[in-house]
């Protein structure tokens, strides 16, 4: 009888701590929503933002979105390391930031790669007057193709905003970082 009793109380003890934590969750799904939405490299990302005027959750929604942090990330495309940064733009940028002996490989050192992936969205924000939507269809798309698109009525009818990105890979793309962004902006402020 004794036996039975305890292993009531075991279980009656188990329920109540999972109904507790269950309880305590449910109450507060930001834990859950920054394990989903986290912003590693902290540091960086917020050194980098301050000092290209970029909002630090706009750069984690971009970093979780090409590379879901992971430093060592590379496309199909030959796109490297957290920011997905090419290897045309890391050579560009390496010029223009004095990065010294530089290489390509230096784009999975993370402090390298999110200064450089910073400086390209100031580049482009001053390109596209600041406009997001155009700014994160470049970064994904090229700049060039943006301007083009810009230029083709089919897709903008003012030549300053689009009305439809014509490729899906860069349509969801923007999707994808606005969305981030958002959850960033709110989780995290």
């Amino acid at each position: 009888m004794v036996v039975v009793n305890l292993k009531k109380y075991r279980r009656l003890l188990v329920v109540m701590i999972i109904v507790m934590i269950v309880g305590a969750a449910a109450s507060s799904t930001n834990w859950f929503l920054k394990i989903i939405y986290p912003i590693h490299y902290k540091s960086l990302v917020e050194k980098y933002a301050n000092e290209y005027d970029l909002d630090p959750f706009l750069v984690a929604a971009i970093i979780r979105t090409e590379s879901k942090f992971n430093e060592k990330a590379k496309s199909p495309k030959e796109a490297k390391g957290l920011m997905q940064i090419a290897p045309i733009t890391g050579e560009w940028a390496a010029k223009e930031l004095e990065i010294n002996d530089y290489t390509e490989d230096m784009l999975y050192i993370p402090e390298i790669n999110i200064r450089i992936g910073c400086w390209y969205i100031d580049r482009l924000r001053g390109e596209f007057d600041g406009r997001l939507q155009l700014i994160l269809a470049a970064y994904n798309g090229g700049s060039g193709n943006v301007n083009k698109w810009l230029n083709n009525p089919e897709y903008s009818q003012d030549g300053v905003t689009l009305k439809e990105i014509p490729f899906w890979e860069t349509r969801a793309y923007v999707d994808k970082v606005l969305k981030s962004f958002k959850i960033y902006s709110i989780l995290y402020r």
